[in-house]
């Protein structure tokens, strides 16, 4: 505290030095010097013309820069300072002797010369500085880094490395042709990316950094790779718009996640009506504690709602997503509520005690080999449950009510997606004759959620492998859990009711590719240090996945990443009839009964024959 205080006055005395010497060198520069009279009375209007103008620039903030990194911002406050200290010496004089004996150019002159004291010092400090710290080895040896993309982020990656002492960085690479020989802070750009191999051994670096956070997915499959070539470790560094305030991009840096390499271009919101439409509102999350549930409840949380409810049948989970909003959201009006969907007195009481008026429906059975051995569950679960959250929401008044759906639902050969499908049909059925609107959201697999395949694979690999993957061409469409989580909202605030929303997941990924990238990015290579094995697909397991049927009739919506599915009609009295069977048989464990009631309302379920595939086939190295 002393020593900046100390730095802050001796800067103010700089100052104040520098508006001295500029008014009297304005003085000296006009063409009758010298003038004795002249010259007498600019030196007795000094204190005036130091007291106002240093009051300007202490006023303006000039004082709390810092001069190590001084930077145009901080010389367009100075010029600003300048400018309103000539402005307040002018009145001032004004005021003092009506200008009288002060020459007009010298009042004239005078910001310029000001403007050049105050600067330079500055700038050069700044440069002597950074030369300083680029050929300082103090702290150890510095890690030298050849950088990755010479846009925005590269520049500001550089100017951060100026300011640390643990990096030196060499250059940089970039594939624009355009920016070939440029230089940027003084460093050069030394050529294009697919030149790293053979500069990382000229360069002698000690690590990459990938400054390219708007990398499209292929595009950074080619940079990890290359960078995977040269043996060196390898950063990235997330969007700037990203960045927390005061945050550098080198604090910044993590490792590439698997995320980064299926990502897709970034997802642009409508926030302006997603705050309108859930502002003010009490929302209810079921399934809160999940992991779709739970981004949700972060997303919802900054929309300054007036209350938010978690319905949630983990204890854990609960208690875990409580206390992380908690703390993040202090404000926040959070009500955890431990109950199951199926338990009817649960369910009503959570509706009549806090009168939601908009509902995400998270709370889901999804674990496909599982629960085709046990369709009660799975019914029980995944439609009655629904159906009883949908009716309450109905009862109680609710606006709006959301059902998180899955690719599986289409053409499903699973007692899953089958669930999900006549679940979807519930709500579409409902959204006819009910003032709520319902609104069905359908997705693919979510990255890194709980019991999906990205966790499943980091432990394999944590233990040394083998990576198991079912078969060699199976594939999957994958999303983050925060882009799911925002189109949710997004779909939420777009829906009139009755719609099916299809999530635009881009391209599917082979899991294959997933799990021989997932053992690359770990510092291992896929069929030498860590095996991977194929073990045949699961019960109700489909080598690939669809996001809509055929007589849905896709058509886009004025969201790019979201698609609309147009229903199929099914008979509203069929629907009733098989719902209250569907009770009676869940109340009687008949499972064979429950699977034919399904078929009624999902004709397209079929259990689908297996492709054949060895029991255990070892990674095909040729194929890596």
């Amino acid at each position: 505290m002393f020593i900046t205080t100390g730095r802050r006055a001796a800067v103010a005395l700089h100052d104040l030095v520098m508006v001295a010497l500029a008014w009297c060198i304005a003085s000296l520069l006009r063409p009758d010097f010298p003038d004795a009279a002249l010259w007498h009375n600019a030196l007795r209007v000094l204190p005036l013309v130091v007291v106002a103008q240093g009051l300007m620039l202490w006023w303006m903030g000039i004082y709390r820069s810092v001069w190590r990194f001084a930077s145009m911002p901080d010389l367009w406050n100075i010029m600003r300072g300048v400018a309103l200290g000539m402005l307040a010496v002018s009145l001032t004089l004004f005021l003092f002797n009506r200008l009288e004996g002060v020459p007009r150019l010298t009042l004239l002159l005078y910001p310029f010369v000001l403007m050049i004291l105050l600067g330079a010092p500055r700038m050069v400090y700044r440069m002597w500085k950074d030369h300083s710290l680029i050929l300082s080895a103090t702290g150890g040896p510095r890690k030298r880094v050849l950088i990755l993309g010479a846009g925005r982020a590269g520049e500001k990656l550089m100017r951060d490395m100026l300011h640390d002492n643990a990096y030196l960085a060499l250059g940089f690479l970039d594939d624009n042709p355009s920016l070939a020989g440029a230089k940027i802070h003084g460093l050069p750009v030394l050529g294009s990316i697919e030149h790293m191999p053979a500069l990382v051994k000229h360069k002698q670096a000690d690590m990459i950094i990938i400054a390219m956070p708007s990398a499209s997915s292929a595009q950074m499959q080619r940079v990890v790779g290359l960078c995977e070539q040269t043996g060196l470790p390898f950063r990235t560094m997330p969007r700037l718009d990203d960045l927390i305030a005061g945050q550098t991009v080198l604090s910044a840096l993590r490792e590439v996640a698997i995320e980064d390499l299926l990502s897709r271009e970034p997802v642009t919101l409508d926030w302006h009506s997603i705050a309108a439409g859930l502002c003010g509102k009490t929302v209810l999350v079921t399934g809160g504690g999940g992991s779709i549930g739970a981004e949700l409840c972060r997303q919802i949380a900054r929309l300054e709602v007036s209350a938010l409810v978690l319905y949630e049948s983990s204890e854990f989970n609960l208690y875990s997503i409580e206390k992380e909003l908690r703390a993040a959201f202090p404000q926040l009006v959070l009500y955890p509520c431990l109950g199951n969907t199926c338990d009817q007195a649960a369910v009503e009481h959570v509706f009549a005690t806090y009168r939601p008026d908009l509902v995400f429906h998270a709370a889901a059975y999804k674990h496909v080999p599982m629960l085709e051995g046990q369709a009660r569950e799975a019914v029980h679960n995944n439609v009655l449950g629904t159906r009883r959250v949908a009716l309450a929401a109905d009862k109680h008044g609710c606006q709006t009510f959301v059902l998180i759906s899955t690719d599986k639902a289409v053409n499903p050969t699973n007692v899953m997606g089958a669930s999900k499908r006549v679940a979807e049909i519930v709500c579409q059925k409902l959204s006819r004759r009910c003032a709520t609107r319902f609104i069905t959201v359908r997705f693919g697999n979510v990255l890194a959620s709980a019991g999906s395949v990205v966790p499943l694979f980091q432990s394999q690999i944590a233990s040394g492998g083998p990576v198991t993957v079912t078969h060699p061409e199976i594939t999957r469409y994958f999303m983050t859990i925060p882009e799911a989580s925002q189109l949710i909202m997004q779909a939420a605030v777009m829906g009139q009711g009755g719609e099916i929303f299809v999530l635009n997941m881009g391209a599917p990924v082979r899991i294959a590719y997933l799990a021989e990238q997932m053992i690359r990015l770990s510092g291992r290579i896929p069929g030498k240090d860590v095996e991977i094995v194929y073990t045949g697909l699961r019960p109700g397991e489909k080598l690939y996945e669809e996001l809509f049927h055929a007589e849905e009739n896709l058509t886009g919506t004025a969201h790019g990443k979201i698609l609309l599915a147009h229903q199929r009609d099914v008979d509203e009295r069929e629907v009733a009839e098989v719902m209250d069977k569907m009770e009676q048989a869940c109340a009687a464990y008949d499972e064979i009964m429950l699977r034919q009631l399904i078929k009624r309302l999902v004709p397209e379920f079929i259990d689908a024959p297996l492709p054949p595939v060895s029991n255990v086939i070892k990674f095909n190295k040729s194929k890596a």
